[in-house]
């Protein structure tokens, strides 16, 4: 059950996770977190007429356009005091006004945006934001002399992609394959500088938590699928087996069970105490022998026994009264 309940959590984690980042993919797509551009495009002439706008970004007023142009970080307006609000850059200038662009407030920072001014006479018409994967992103190539459609070339990359007669490029289905640096070029004209195309990667983390959070629900699916499986099994009749019942041996029947234990009852004999006065042999200890000696006759004192031996040795005994030899 612990298992269980911890898997459903972690799949109503995912699942939030997941609502999570598709709302935030539709901000996204509202435009609510980079800095608004008119025109909305990448690429501007030099001399045109620039805005870039912060106000209601996360529904808050108050924000500074900020640019980095040659590694210089400073606010778009001319001066600190007037740098909230709109910016607009009147008679835009390639080495003043190119660079990056992004919306600040104390510690708060937007996505950045990249805009191109060129003194050329082709620029090509990108999205400023990126798109989608599955959406349709359309190209265009102009010419600042002339708007009459012309012959032109479109590139990705250095490699032409296509050609088109109206200076119109349509990728149907955008992925991210179709990421990286695009260009035109117009017959019997210059070409346009490279504008990166960007996917938003919000997409692919949204993909990857739903992933996830199917792993997961699958995952749970076959485990209490496991679960009953293994209870039917144990609780069904078929599982329990008869125990093999026990043969009754009569009393009579002197016969040891295998499955049982036989004992077998010794009787050692008491030892009996006796007295310390009687001098009996006890049964357990040693056993001793009586060993009658002959009696040996008395000669009488008087008698002198002379004892042969060799001639050149002769002993005499006597015994006196004393006992002494």
């Amino acid at each position: 059950m612990e298992v269980t309940s911890l898997c459903i959590r972690l799949l109503m984690t995912m699942l939030l996770l997941l609502v999570a980042q598709v709302n935030f993919n539709y901000s996204q797509k509202a435009d609510s977190s980079f800095p608004q551009v008119v025109p909305n495009r990448q690429q501007h002439f030099e001399y045109e007429s620039i805005d870039v706008s912060c106000e209601g970004l996360e529904g808050l007023t108050g924000w500074r356009v900020m640019r980095k142009i040659k590694r210089v970080i400073k606010t778009c307006s001319s001066t600190w005091s007037t740098s909230t609000g709109p910016c607009t850059i009147n008679n835009a200038f390639p080495a003043s006004d190119s660079g990056e662009y992004w919306c600040e407030m104390s510690v708060k920072k937007s996505n950045t945006v990249n805009i191109t001014v060129t003194a050329g006479s082709v620029i090509m018409g990108s999205p400023v934001l990126p798109v989608m994967e599955g959406e349709a992103v359309t190209l265009s190539c102009r010419q600042k002399q002339t708007s009459t459609n012309l012959t032109t070339q479109f590139f990705k990359d250095g490699h032409l992609m296509e050609k088109s007669s109206t200076g119109i490029m349509t990728i149907h289905n955008v992925s991210k394959s179709d990421e990286g640096l695009y260009k035109c070029r117009i017959s019997g004209a210059r070409e346009s500088p490279e504008s990166w195309l960007a996917l938003s990667l919000l997409f692919y983390v949204g993909i990857a938590v739903f992933l996830v959070a199917l792993l997961l629900l699958v995952g749970l699916l076959h485990y209490r699928k496991h679960q009953t499986i293994t209870r039917d099994t144990l609780m069904s009749p078929s599982s329990f087996q008869p125990l093999p019942s026990l043969q009754t041996v009569p009393e009579e029947a002197n016969v040891a069970v295998p499955s049982q234990t036989t004992y077998a009852v010794v009787t050692k004999p008491r030892r009996e105490r006796v007295p310390e006065e009687a001098n009996v042999a006890v049964p357990s200890q040693t056993t001793y022998a009586v060993v009658t000696k002959p009696r040996r006759e008395r000669v009488p004192e008087e008698a002198n026994v002379a004892v042969l031996v060799p001639d050149d040795i002769c002993w005499c005994v006597t015994k006196t009264q004393n006992g002494e030899r």
